[in-house]
């Protein structure tokens, strides 16, 4: 088969390896039909996730069909379509019984595309099946359903409840690119009174305008603190999000939340973020950090299945799967492009 494949800092390749195999009882294979690239991909090729080791098939997200399944697998069959969750779960460890999955301790986590070949492929093993993927429901185009394998649960989860997004909430989200967009999108499902986008971008903010922010701010122009107070009684915002994984967007996230606020962080960070306690101790502040554990998928996908979530409007571009390298490159080039996520095909 063919897979995009992982060779250091800034190389990756779409070559031909040889088709995975079941491991262990718990796996399947699964034909990848719809996949896509996530911004953490990004951040592998420069260099930022140092436990990606040359050689590692990269991705970690797709929609399928079954193509076999160990002894041990119960809940799906060849033949099935399902939904492969970035996040796979053995299902029995301590973190796994509080749903928890990404931290899990027996051998599930983030693997995809990390420790074990992931999803840009052909063809992927993916272990503990019964808890790691989910059928796909009817009726919903499968390249919908593929934005549940990250970016919608790691907003909902990681940025929404992590933050305790409430009722009547102003809601100030910093990065406006795709997870951002699920944040916004999760956030509207808890009747904010405002929702605001900060991006540099001003096409990624008219994105945010169509996932329901109601107000954007181009922090290339505008100052993004002032701002937020303004529309706030010099207070600023009950919950903050940072969706970009740099330090400067980190610092503007803190500095944005009034006293008493919840700063969500979900962006991915290869370099150090300054914490001003200095000026941060005393505001009572709380501030959450996370990987995804995918739990509200199901939730989601329900969501999803009854007109809640338009989780198609997150796609711009379509390729097929021989065009890995012109996929990537529009998506990294987001700013000049207005990329928010691609689809490659079969």
């Amino acid at each position: 088969m063919r897979a995009l494949i992982y060779h250091g800092p800034g190389k990756k390749a779409w070559e031909e390896v040889p088709k995975p195999q079941l491991i262990d009882d718990g796996d399947a294979v699964v034909r990848v039909d719809a996949v896509t690239i996530c911004g953490t991909d990004l951040h592998i090729l420069k260099g930022d996730v140092p436990a990606v080791t040359d050689g590692r098939i990269l991705g970690h997200e797709a929609v399928g069909t079954v193509e076999a399944v160990g002894p041990g697998v119960r809940t799906v069959r060849p033949g099935d379509q399902v939904l492969v969750s970035c996040i796979t779960a053995c299902g029995r460890c301590r973190f796994c019984r509080e749903s928890r999955y990404g931290q899990c301790l027996g051998g599930g986590g983030w693997i995809l595309g990390h420790k074990i070949d992931g999803t840009q492929a052909e063809y992927v093993r993916v272990p503990f099946a019964d808890t790691s993927v989910h059928p796909l429901p009817s009726g919903v185009p499968a390249q919908d359903v593929l934005m549940l394998a990250d970016i919608l649960p790691t907003g909902y989860e990681v940025g929404v409840l992590n933050g305790a997004v409430g009722p009547g909430d102003v809601v100030a989200v910093v990065g406006a690119g795709p997870i951002g967009l699920a944040a916004i999108m999760g956030a509207r499902l808890f009747s904010p009174s405002h929702v605001i986008a900060i991006d540099l971008a001003d096409s990624r903010l008219e994105a945010a305008k169509e996932f329901g922010a109601d107000i954007t701010i181009n922090n290339s122009r505008e100052d993004a603190l002032s701002a937020v107070r303004d529309l706030t009684d010099g207070l600023g915002a009950d919950v903050t999000v940072e969706a970009v994984g740099v330090p400067e967007a980190f610092e503007l996230t803190v500095a944005l939340a009034r006293p008493g606020g919840r700063i969500a962080n979900i962006g991915v960070h290869g370099a150090p973020a300054a914490l001003h306690l200095e000026e941060q101790w005393i505001r009572d502040i709380t501030i959450t950090t996370g990987l995804v554990d995918t739990f509200s998928t199901p939730t989601l996908l329900r969501l999803l299945s009854g007109g809640r979530l338009d989780a198609g409007r997150f796609i711009t571009h379509h390729f097929t799967l021989d065009e890995f390298p012109k996929a990537y490159d529009v998506f990294a080039d987001a700013a000049h492009t207005g990329a928010l996520k691609v689809v490659l095909t079969r």
